[in-house]
């Protein structure tokens, strides 16, 4: 089972690495080849939620890489799955769509992030996550700035990859302070942590999630990821990475628990930006912004349930509003390449050009809005059961959240399903590109699947699936919602999406500060990316004027020390060795002519010699007596003359 468990995060790895390195030479083949991988992951998603296996191979030094699938990831990695082959399905049909231009870049991009997005859910220690957390955050980048030839979308994937890796740096403090307060480096070790430690760990952690989640003060990328494809923003921003915030507080719910301040902390900022993100949606005029801010005010309900423990509220919420959301964005990005506009002024009437497209948004916006019975009326109320028994004034800005969505998902539904505008000059089609006027098979097909789960998947939060699901979380002591709230945030819903139709009565000024974002993108604008870019166009300017040019300076003389020890070993150093050995070669040589005309023939004169006299004595060497006798007397005589020459 371990092997499933590998394989699924294999898969979408390999596959994607392979498309996005062989860029147009696989545009032909890439879809089909993703579509298949996105199956193949959905496949192997259920049988690891069925079989549970958990694994770890070495990592870093008392650190290992954990894989795991518990009763959360269970729950959560199949719906991952199953948004991504959906998407990936759409994608194939929007043959009007700009990325179709380089196919094998964008599917191998969509896998990748994938198989980061799996790693992310069934990671089960801090380096697992902080890897697949870090190929999250790049591809994401990548695919938000696809369009790489525009500059204002490459800035808004820098403004989103900027401000999430500023949070992410929450996580390595996280690690840092698991590593010093002894707790290891295991996600289920955090709480374990000792003294101030935990409470570092549980900050870290906090700060990573909200960044993600795109919760306040967060908030801003995700209003400029939206410059990303249609089905990027369904995939990224339903199922995956900005639900992966949540999903990371859902689990983490432990360590919040044990500070006593962390859990109440993410349940004020999680409520909060459900109700502020609630009103800046309803303030929007492009379909895209209303649903990027709609899902940081929906994952708002998650972090809220993460923060007073309603795991199994939380768990449920996450995974009907991943149905609903990528359905809605799906149904924007049919429309945007349909009709060439994401405005919703234009958008009048679009629901009844194409009656299939219409009902899904009908049934996504309904879902959005909490109209019962449909899926985010019970999860929301699930959730908002824990935030009654945590504070009053907690569950009334939740419930007032909840009724700020149905004004906003009401909106929506009012503007698509008008009758469109008679004269065909002010229908406002086509002012961001040509659209196509079509809406394939292939892009409808996946909005009926998503529609019936928008529509169904509330049962995760009423029994008996709601109570199954409790149990298998272990959250079966967290309260649950009595029918009588129930039936009052159902009234909510309705009444706000039958008043949702009415102008709003915003002032000017308070418009225009909803529209913006509540001011955010300007201040992180200001705070985040200028600061970045102005420090990495300090750093580029110093390497530019200091660096490159002392590099270079070093190599250039390097370079004329080496030429001018070269002409220096060529213009004397050779020559002098050369005379010194040709010197050498003739002393060497008059030595030997010198020897053998001096020395040598002395020797040789000296030795003949003696050799002449040894022939001589020999000579006086005969063996007879009388000669010795005679050569004595000789001797006598002559030594006796030279006595008397001496004596006188």
């Amino acid at each position: 089972m371990t092997g499933l468990l590998w394989t699924a995060v294999a898969l979408p790895a390999v596959v994607g690495a392979l498309l996005a390195v062989l860029g147009r030479r696989a545009d032909r083949v890439a879809l089909p080849a993703g579509v298949t991988a996105a199956a193949g992951v959905l496949g192997l998603a259920v049988a690891v939620a069925l079989g549970r296996p958990a694994t770890a191979v070495p990592f870093l030094p008392a650190a290992s890489f954990g894989l795991a699938v518990d009763a959360l990831a269970a729950v959560v990695l199949p719906a991952v799955a199953a948004v991504a082959l959906l998407v990936l399905v759409f994608a194939a049909g929007d043959a009007g769509a700009p990325f179709q231009r380089a196919r094998a870049r964008f599917t191998g991009l969509m896998l990748l992030f994938l198989a980061a997005v799996v790693v992310t859910v069934t990671a089960s220690t801090l380096p697992a996550l902080l890897v697949a957390w870090e190929v999250m955050g790049a591809t994401s980048y990548a695919l938000i700035g696809f369009r790489w030839q525009e500059e204002h979308r490459v800035g808004a994937g820098l403004t989103a990859f900027l401000t999430t890796r500023t949070a992410d740096l929450g996580l390595y403090l996280a690690a840092g302070a698991a590593l010093a307060g002894g707790a290891g480096l295991g996600l289920d070790d955090l709480a374990a942590a000792d003294g101030p430690w935990l409470h570092v760990a549980a900050a870290g952690m906090l700060v990573a999630a909200l960044g993600k989640a795109a919760q306040l003060p967060f908030t801003a990328w995700l209003s400029a990821a939206m410059q990303g494809p249609s089905p990027v923003s369904a995939l990224l921003h339903s199922a995956a990475m900005v639900a992966m915030g949540g999903y990371l507080l859902l689990r983490m719910e432990p360590l919040l628990a044990a500070t006593g301040w962390a859990g109440p902390t993410a349940a004020w900022v999680g409520a909060l930006t459900a109700l502020l993100l609630g009103a800046v949606a309803i303030a929007q005029r492009d379909l895209k912004q209303l649903l990027a801010a709609s899902t940081a005010a929906q994952l708002g309900f998650v972090v809220l349930g993460a923060g007073v423990g309603s795991v199994a509220g939380g768990t449920a919420h996450l995974v009907a509003h991943a149905a609903t959301k990528a359905l809605l964005f799906l149904v924007a990005g049919a429309w945007l390449t349909a009709l060439g506009t994401k405005q919703l002024t234009a958008l009048r009437g679009a629901a009844r050009r194409w009656p299939l497209v219409g009902v899904g948004a009908g049934i996504g916006a309904l879902a959005l809005a909490g109209v019962v019975p449909l899926s985010l009326w019970a999860t929301k109320d699930e959730v908002l059961a824990g935030a009654r028994e945590e504070s009053l004034p907690l569950y009334l800005v939740g419930l007032a959240a909840a009724a700020l969505s149905a004004g906003y998902a009401g909106k929506v539904l009012w503007l698509v399903w008008r009758p469109a505008p008679a004269d065909p000059a002010d229908d406002g089609l086509d002012t961001e590109e040509e659209g196509t006027r079509r809406v394939g098979g292939l892009q409808q097909a996946p909005l009926v699947v998503l529609a019936a789960g928008a529509a169904v998947l509330g049962l995760l939060a009423l029994p008996p699936v709601g109570e199954a699901l409790r149990r298998a979380l272990g959250d079966t002591a967290a309260p649950t919602a009595s029918w009588a709230e129930m039936a009052i945030s159902a009234l909510l819903a309705a009444v706000g999406v039958v008043v949702s139709g009415r102008k709003w009565p915003f002032s000017p000024s308070l418009r225009g500060w909803l529209a913006g974002w509540l001011g955010l993108a300007r201040a992180t604008d200001v705070l985040v990316v200028r600061p970045v870019l102005r420090a990495a166009e300090l750093c580029a300017r110093f390497d530019d004027r200091v660096l490159a040019p002392a590099v270079a300076g070093t190599a250039r003389s390097a370079l004329h020390t080496a030429g001018a020890l070269g002409r220096f070993d060529d213009g004397a150093l050779a020559p002098a060795t050369t005379g010194t050995g040709r010197s050498t070669l003739r002393l060497a040589g008059a030595t030997g002519r010198a020897d053998l005309a001096g020395p040598d023939r002395l020797v040789r004169a000296a030795a003949a010699g003696t050799r002449r006299l040894g022939g001589l004595a020999r000579r006086a060497q005969t063996g007879l007596l009388h000669q010795y006798y005679v050569q004595a007397t000789v001797a006598l005589a002559a030594a006796l003359a030279l006595l008397l020459l001496a004596g006188r």
